[in-house]
């Protein structure tokens, strides 16, 4: 694959793995306590792979969930990308521990550096909701831009319901996520928007100790390729 190009913006701010800097060293407790791993290792019930084919994780914080999506998998290329490098530096220890292969790449989702058609997947699991209105539409932009013809794109984040004003994550652990876009309907439609074809919400579970709820979607590019 082509060298990526740089993607990072030192003007747009982003949210770290663990909202803050000071708790970077608990993010991996903290997940797996509030159940975001388990919700995680779901997703790679849906996912299918034939040797040889390349996935990117969008959002892959500490690098946990490709990790073991490539010991599951060893004969596909897994990349990781995250705006974080005190996160990805974590992350590349964590590969070199566990004997495996990945490329972690610094950059944005709304700005991908990679070349048009250049992965089979692209996952990305608890990211959506930090993104601000407009970047939610230019990240499912580029995420079907490097898609394949035939290449499927998977999320997993927080949901809320149609009705919802407020939501316990607002409040305690993303105060500035904007989560009021993270409804079924909305995320459905933002993937239409975006060129994806059978867009679908195939599964929802609870997280954080039951206090949300977690939804599981996929979309498609077409096989013709985009219009």
């Amino acid at each position: 694959m082509e060298a990526m190009t740089t993607m990072t913006n030192p003007e747009r701010a982003y949210i770290p793995a663990a909202g803050h800097d000071l708790f970077l060293p608990l993010y991996d407790l903290i997940t797996r306590l509030m159940g975001m791993n388990a919700a995680r290792n779901a997703l790679l019930a849906r996912t299918e792979f034939a040797p040889g084919q390349r996935l990117v994780d969008i959002g892959c914080g500490t690098g946990s969930f490709v990790t073991q999506l490539k010991r599951q998998y060893p004969n596909i290329e897994v990349f990781g990308l995250d705006p974080d490098p005190k996160t990805l530096s974590r992350a590349r220890r964590k590969t070199r521990a566990a004997g495996v292969s990945i490329e972690f790449d610094q950059g944005l989702s709304y700005a991908l550096g990679y070349p048009a058609a250049s992965f089979d997947r692209v996952l990305s699991t608890f990211m959506f909701h930090h993104l601000q209105p407009g970047e939610k539409e230019q990240t499912l932009r580029e995420i079907f831009r490097v898609l394949k013809p035939g290449g499927r794109f998977l999320l997993l984040d927080f949901e809320v319901h149609e009705s919802a004003r407020h939501h316990v994550l607002t409040s305690v652990f993303h105060r500035h996520a904007t989560l009021a876009e993270n409804s079924e309907s909305r995320i459905l439609a933002l993937l239409v928007d975006a060129g994806f074809t059978n867009a679908a919400k195939f599964r929802e579970r609870p997280v954080l100790f039951g206090l949300a709820r977690a939804g599981y979607y996929e979309a498609s590019v077409p096989n013709s390729g985009r219009s």
